[in-house]
Order: C-alpha cells, then structure tokens, then sequence
C-alpha cells in the first residue's frame, strides 16, 4: 500500500512541459488581444514608433531592464527604434532572443475584424496601405510572452536574458543599426542568437529547423542599358537599348545553368523593366531591376561578376560603343549576406523542442531562398546562431489541399492561438535549454 501511494504521488507531480502548458495557456487569451492591436496598426520600417513602444512597456512590466531607440542607421535623418531589455538571473550563458516589429506596404485583404486599415507615407513619400503581411506582429507577442515565461520561472535558468525588438528587418537595416550603436558593447555579448519566423507553409503546431543555409543572401541590383535612341521606323540609325535589354534579360539565366554548379542554389530574378514612352520612338535607355539569392559566399561572388560580364559582353556583341556600355550598380543599402544556422546548436534546439512539443511536430525543412538579416547578429559566425521557423496555417486547409497564401500576401493571416501558444512554449524552451540549470 505504501508503495502504491508513493507510486500515485510520483505520477501526480507535473512535466515540465506540463507546467509550461499551464503557464502559457494561463496568459494565451492577453496574448492574442496583444497580437489583435498589433496587427491592427503596423508600422513600416523604420517607423515602429508605437509598436516599440508597447513591447518597451510590457518588457519593463515584467521586471526587465529595457533601453529603446537603440541603433544608428547610415542615413543619419532616420530614427531607429531598436529595443533591448536585459534580464540578469546569476552566473551562466547570455542568449540573445531577437523579434522584428516593421511591416510591409501591402493592403490587406484577410476579411479579418482585426485587419489593418492603415495607411502611412512610404520613404518616398507616397502615401501606401500597411499590413503585417509577414508576421512580425506574431513575433513580438512571442516574445512578450517568452518573456513571461522566463521571468515566472527563474528557477529554471541561470545567466542572463537580451531581449531584442529589432526594426526595418523588411528592408535589411535593423540588425546593422543596432551593430552600428554598439549593441555588443553597450549590453552583455551573447553566447548565442535565436529567432523565430513564422512560416505560410507549416501547420500551426509544428516548427521546422534547418541546420546550416537556411536563408539566402539577397542583393539588388540595377542595370542600365544605355543606347542611343531614335525613330522607331529607322532602327539602323540607332543603338536599340529595348532589344539589348532583351538579350542581357536572357543571356543572365545561363549563370543559373551553365556557369554555376547546379549542386549551389541560385535565382537571378529580373523583377521590372523600365524604358521608352511611345511604341514609335527608339529610347535611349532601358534600366533592368533584378533580385539575386544565394548561399555561399564565394558563390555570391561569382555570380555578381557574372552579371556585369554578360551585360557588357552582349552589349559589345550588339556593336555598342564603349561610352554606351550598360552601367551595373549593387545596392549595399538593399543587399544582405545569407543567414547560416549553426549545425550543433540547431540540432540541439531541435531535439529540447521534440522533447516538449513531440518529435512530429518538429520538422527538419529545406532551405528557403527568401532574405533575412538576422543572420548580422552572429557577426561573421563568431556567435553561433539560429532561426526557427514556426507554423502558423490551419492545419485543416493544409489538408485540404490547394494554394495557400504566402508570407508578403494580402491574404497571409496565421491562426493566432495555437501560433502563439506553440511560439511561446517554444521559444521558452528554446531559451531554457540554453540556460539550464
């Protein structure tokens, strides 16, 4: 009888991940209201005057030491509204917890009650819609809530907590801004950087990881072909830039299949094309925008130099004179290298989330081409890092089958509880196995 009883009491004491559950479920219906408000007023980047605000107050609710406006761009007229918050809890490993806040210029088209009607003046001064298109409102209540958690259960964990609410991540300026202002210096340097990022493909429930590339480098950049223009109806008179611009649009998809392994992902996009005004008359330019991804870094570099070879190299086939060769420009400002998850800290990651959330429900997942710049945070791989990527779509209509709206889409809206409750639960434990004591 005795033994039995000892027996039933050894049962009865709860799993971590079961006292866990209790918390966040505790606290999910705040956070979802917390999520509404956000998502119903986005900012774009490097406008997150409000959204830092509320993740600054919260943070500092919950005892940690917060200090905002944190970053200096490179454009000195802009405002950067980083946030950092600092929680100590004894000796042991720094872990920096990153979140973005910026949105996109997107009119949204959820049908949600909550949706965005917002409207802002972009850089250039256009007034355009604003949607949380990407999820970044899910982040920052992730992170409140992961900040919840570690603040009830200091037990837990030893060392200390660098909260991050990271802004103009849409245009690949935050994590820079906040490197300019001497993140590292002005608060504890991190043994290890963790993020996640919701995904439009995983079920709400479930993360997926991806040890090593996870993200590809992006880089924009501008030709300009330069021609000399003229009547449309006397061609042999001109240097037709439209049909060079043609030429150079076809000759840059033979760096994907003739001059790159195939075994080293690459995109080379031409996303617009800009020149002439009337169908009659030859112009005297045309100004290509393209998108480059890819992984390594030599690689990278190899197809950039491919770029500015092909468009002079079809440029001097076509018979234009040297002063008409078509100008290449990379723009920094718009550029970021790949982001690199460390293999041994992922793969630890990924075997504390299986233990708590199921190991079905955690998924190893290819590399994506889409751009982050959380990857800056690691600084050269000096500081192992990693991004996660946390479901948010109804289970039920992944099963139904038939295209799903992408991240960037009017139609993007995650399920809010179970992207929440499971973000928390898995960010904390994230954090917790990091710092365990």
């Amino acid at each position: 009888m005795k033994r039995a009883l000892v027996l039933l009491a050894f049962i009865a004491v709860p799993t971590f991940a079961q006292s866990l559950d209790a918390l966040v479920d505790k606290e999910l219906p705040s956070l979802v209201e917390t999520y509404k408000k956000l998502h119903a007023a986005p900012e774009l980047s490097t406008q997150e005057a409000k959204s830092s605000a509320l993740l600054a107050a919260r943070l500092r609710e919950l005892g940690y030491s917060v200090t905002d406006h944190v970053g200096k761009y490179d454009d000195p007229s802009l405002t950067s509204y980083g946030v950092v918050a600092v929680m100590k809890n004894g000796d042991g490993p720094v872990v920096l917890v990153r979140s973005d806040m910026d949105a996109l210029p997107v009119a949204e088209q959820t049908g949600l009650p909550y949706a965005s009607t917002v409207r802002a003046k972009s850089p250039s001064g256009d007034d355009v819609p604003v949607m949380h298109a990407c999820g970044h409102d899910i982040h920052m209540t992730t992170l409140m809530g992961t900040a919840s958690m570690l603040a009830q259960l200091k037990d837990r964990w030893h060392g200390t907590v660098l909260l991050v609410g990271q802004p103009a991540e849409e245009v690949v300026k935050g994590a820079k801004a906040m490197l300019n202002d001497g993140i590292y210096e002005r608060f504890p340097r991190p043994a290890y950087a963790i993020a996640l990022h919701d995904s439009a493909d995983l079920a709400a429930g479930t993360i997926g990881y991806t040890p090593g590339y996870a993200l590809a480098s992006g880089d924009s950049v501008n030709i300009t072909v330069r021609g000399l223009g003229g009547h449309g109806a006397s061609p042999q008179k001109t240097k037709d830039p439209v049909v060079l611009a043609a030429q150079i649009v076809i000759a840059l998809q033979t760096i994907v299949s003739r001059q790159n392994s195939p075994l080293d992902p690459v995109v080379v996009t031409v996303g617009a094309i800009h020149g002439g005004t009337k169908r009659n008359i030859i112009p005297d330019e045309v100004q290509l925008l393209l998108t480059v991804r890819t992984y390594k870094p030599e690689v990278r570099k190899n197809v950039l130099a491919a770029i500015g070879q092909i468009a002079r190299g079809t440029a001097i086939a076509a018979g234009f004179p040297e002063d008409r060769m078509p100008v290449i420009e990379l723009l920094d400002h718009e550029s970021v290298a790949s982001t690199y998850n460390d293999p041994a800290l992922t793969e630890r990651l990924a075997k504390a989330l299986g233990r708590v959330l199921g190991d079905a429900n955690v998924i190893k997942i290819d590399p994506l081409m889409v751009s982050e710049d959380f990857g800056l945070f690691g600084v050269d791989r000096k500081i192992p890092t990693a991004l996660l990527h946390l479901g948010a779509v109804d289970p039920a209509r992944i099963a139904a089958g038939g295209p799903l709206p992408a991240l960037h889409s009017s139609k993007w809206a995650p399920l809010p509880e179970p992207t929440l409750r499971t973000g928390v639960r898995a960010l904390t434990t994230m954090v917790l196995e990091l710092m365990k004591k």
